[in-house]
Formats: C-alpha cells, sequence, structure tokens
C-alpha cells in the first residue's frame, strides 16, 4: 500500500489508478492458493485469521509471507489457528529472519494459536466490557484459550475460570458472583460430556451465553454430539450456541456483543 501511495505522490499514477490499485491490493491472491483479505478488520472489525488445519506446510508458509513486504510493515497481527507445534517448530526455522526485522512470535501451545505481531500482541480497548470464559473440566481448557487469544486479539480483556463443571458445583457460584461484579458483557463456557454448564451458567446471569461443546466425552457423547445436543435443547434464555470445539467462533461472537455494545453507548454520549 506504501508503494501505491509513493507512486501516486511521485506523480507516476493517477488518483483513478491510485484507487484502483489499492482496491486491488484490498485482496491479495497467492499463486492460486490463497486470497488475502488484509482489510477485514476495517470492515468486521477483527483480522483475518488462517487455519493451518489440512493446508499443506508449503501453502501455508506462502499465506503467511504473504503478509509481509519488502518493508515488514505489519498492519495488523497475523493470527494462525489450529497449528501443532510440530508446524510452529517448522514455521519458525523458515520465518526467523522476521525477527530479525522488528516482528515477533507469541505461541499458545494450548490453543494451539501463533500470533505473529510487530508493537503490540495485545490492545485492550477501554470502550469495551470485558468477557468471561468457563469450562466444565480441565479437558476443555483447550477450546476455551482458543476463545481467550481470540478476544483478546479483538481488544477485550478476559476473566477466566477453568474446572468448575456441574460435578461440583459448589465451585462455580463464587467464580459466576465474582465475574457478574466484574461487569461481564457475556460470558462464553466450554463443556463436554452431557454440555450441562452452558444451561446452569444462563439461568445464573442476565447476560448472553455462549455455548461451545467440546469432544471430550465417551460413550454416546463421543465427539461432543451429545453435548451440542444438550445444549441445543436448552430451556435456559440468553444461550446461543456454536459448533463443536469452535472457540475461534465463540470469541469472535463475544466480540460482535462487546462492540456493540460500546458503540451504541458512545452513539447514546454523542
Amino acid at each position: 500500500m506504501k508503494k501505491i501511495l509513493k507512486r501516486l505522490a511521485e506523480g507516476e499514477i493517477s488518483i483513478e489508478e491510485c484507487e484502483t490499485l489499492l482496491r486491488a491490493e484490498n485482496i491479495r491472491q497467492l499463486d492460486d492458493i490463497a486470497n488475502i483479505d488484509i482489510s477485514r478488520k476495517d470492515r468486521t472489525g477483527f483480522p483475518e485469521a488462517i487455519l493451518a488445519d489440512s493446508k499443506d506446510y508449503e501453502d501455508l508458509l506462502a499465506i503467511v509471507k504473504g503478509f509481509f513486504d519488502d518493508e515488514f510493515d505489519l498492519k495488523d497481527n497475523i493470527i494462525i489457528t489450529r497449528l501443532s507445534k510440530e508446524r510452529y517448530g517448522l514455521l519458525s526455522q523458515d520465518l526467523s529472519y522476521l525477527l530479525d526485522n522488528g516482528i515477533k512470535f507469541d505461541y499458545n501451545p494450548r490453543a494451539r494459536i501463533l500470533v505473529i505481531y510487530k508493537d503490540k500482541l495485545v490492545d485492550f480497548n477501554p470502550e469495551y466490557g470485558k468477557i468471561g470464559i468457563l469450562t466444565a473440566g480441565t479437558s476443555d481448557i483447550p477450546i476455551a484459550e482458543e476463545a481467550k487469544v481470540i478476544v483478546e486479539q479483538g481488544g477485550c480483556e478476559v476473566l477466566s475460570s477453568y474446572d468448575i463443571g456441574v460435578a461440583g458445583i459448589h465451585r462455580l457460584f463464587p467464580k459466576i458472583a465474582y465475574m457478574v461484579e466484574e461487569d461481564v458483557s457475556a460470558f462464553i463456557v466450554c463443556a463436554g460430556m452431557e454440555g450441562a454448564l452452558p444451561s446452569v451458567v444462563a439461568g445464573l446471569v442476565d447476560v448472553p451465553v455462549i455455548a461451545v461443546p467440546t469432544s471430550v466425552g465417551y460413550g454416546v457423547g463421543a465427539d461432543g454430539k451429545a453435548a451440542l445436543y444438550s445444549m441445543l435443547q436448552s430451556c435456559a434464555p440468553g444461550l446461543s450456541v456454536v459448533n463443536i470445539d469452535n472457540g475461534f467462533g465463540a470469541g469472535v461472537y463475544a466480540l460482535t456483543i462487546v462492540k456493540n455494545i460500546a458503540k451504541k453507548v458512545k452513539m447514546s454520549k454523542e
């Protein structure tokens, strides 16, 4: 983008040509491998994320490299989801030249998310409310951590508490009370097995609850389907459900809620 604007400033192209080139730059195609949507944050408030699962490693590497120009100017953080430790090791070697140019890596092994950034890993917006994230069990933590990274990358603070499911429900109430006192704008609740925790939480609070069924369980609960059906069949009001193990989707949905609240508050003050 800087190169295009420089050409305009130096009189090499007209304003109309500059406009056309900038529109083309918004979606950059890489050798028929992928289309990089570099203006998604301007439209939706959240930068594009790259799903590493099922991609050939060479394709993944090419996509990440496509975000950088010769000046290593990184507009937004790059988020790579479902990235195994093995692939992170390969990427960190093949992209080591970025470290010499002020680019930094932050890998969360539980969430399996790599964030590539230049200036700030997270940049919280004081106008956004907080998001509470809960898990029923320890096995649900990886999905909760995925949601947490996404929420924080969207500029929102997270309060989290793990392993407080219905098997020991006395653990839940003080954590819920604390988050309510902190005025969280929404809850993300991850649960496997029978998936009961989101319904319990939704029956206690007056803010949206986003239920995330996880593929934790056995027998009829295998692959998270029992938890999904239970959450979809819940009679608790204010509960919405995302797909199995979709911590990413839950995080983006929660961000949509807090950003719209902040927008309405701002408009009411103007």
